[in-house]
């Protein structure tokens, strides 16, 4: 993604979590295993962005028999420095790194210890090496699908819960680029089905909070919205308990978060960083890996994309469902465009 990208759970301390196996994947090095770290300024626990990322980190470990180290910041700006400096004293080999907030750190680092490969994950870092990787998430398509499918639930009122009023809302954590980057596409997306739909925004300013995340979402379903796009990371848990409490509907973001609210949670925008942060090590492990670029992943590349399975089907006509697997067909062949917000 462009600069951007907040996101769950404050820790207390600085945590770190090793995960080991044994064993070497088939056709990767079978000299001396690399050390990964990931360092992600929030925590995990979020069951979203996160975690999305850490279940890369796990498939790594279990793949390649490699050791890995997750260090949590809990956003906490004192602990951004400790974290890559932990990396660097367990002698890790790449890094992956969540830097929202300290991206200055991570471009000193990065200067400081060119022999090892980092790797920043949803914001884009150029240090005056340029041996910094960059991968960048396309969220306006994530996002425009999301728009499409809150657009086709709204203008239905032959779902249970759905008024006559073509009104949708979106609760982000912070008023940020990553934010109004998903906000511009799913914008765009709903008005793709229907250009009367009228999207409201609401901010609750936190990303770790689920009872802001309730209030923000209940105060879109006082305005008559039938669906709220939970774009807070672990504050839009609390989005998806006010659908479920007030017989409304949710979008969920990042992991797919359909089952946590059954009957409630439409469909999830998906950002899948644990396949990104996979994919790149698997180029390190081949020996195909190119420092210094800036990867995209949309809808075409699978960074991007919508969460469709039965509990989608148990809120959407099979008409609608189709008409989303359509859609995200033409954005992926190009031909729909959606635009990017910067």
């Amino acid at each position: 993604m462009s600069s951007r990208r907040l996101g769950s759970f404050v820790a207390a301390v600085v945590v770190l979590t090793m995960a080991m196996t044994v064993g070497v994947m088939p056709g990767a090095a079978a000299a001396s295993p690399q050390k990964v770290a990931y360092i992600i300024n929030g925590g995990l626990g979020d069951l979203s962005f996160y975690d999305s990322g850490q279940a890369g980190i796990d498939r790594i470990a279990k793949e390649f028999g490699v050791q890995t180290r997750t260090i949590e910041c809990g956003f906490d700006p004192a602990r951004y420095s400790q974290a890559l400096q932990a990396a660097v004293q367990w002698n890790a080999d790449v890094v992956f790194v969540i830097s929202y907030g300290f991206e200055d750190l991570l471009m000193q680092y990065a200067d400081q210890y060119p022999n090892k490969r980092w790797i920043n994950v949803d914001t884009v870092v150029e240090n005056s090496r340029r041996t910094i990787t960059n991968v960048d998430f396309i969220e306006e398509e994530g996002a425009f699908m999301a728009g499409a499918a809150a657009a086709l639930l709204t203008t239905d009122t032959t779902i249970k819960g759905v008024n006559s009023d073509k009104i949708i809302g979106a609760v982000g954590g912070d008023d940020d680029p990553v934010i109004r980057a998903f906000l511009y596409g799913y914008e765009q997306g709903a008005k793709y089905i229907d250009p009367k739909i009228e999207v409201r925004a609401v901010f609750a300013g936190t990303w770790d909070d689920p009872v802001r995340g309730k209030q923000a979402a209940n105060q879109l379903y006082s305005q008559r919205a039938d669906v709220v796009f939970q774009i807070a990371s672990l504050t839009g848990s609390g989005v998806l308990e006010a659908a479920a409490e007030a017989g409304k509907y949710a979008i969920g973001v990042d992991s797919n978060q359909n089952g946590l609210q059954p009957g409630h949670v439409v469909t999830s925008c998906l950002k899948n960083v644990g396949d990104a942060i996979y994919g790149v090590y698997r180029t390190i492990a081949n020996n195909t890996y190119k420092p210094g670029e800036v990867l995209e992943y949309g809808i075409r590349q699978g960074g991007m994309g919508l969460a469709i399975d039965d509990y989608t089907r148990q809120i959407l006509p099979a008409r609608s469902v189709q008409r989303l697997v359509e859609i995200q067909s033409k954005i992926s062949s190009g031909a729909i465009t959606v635009k990017r917000y910067q």
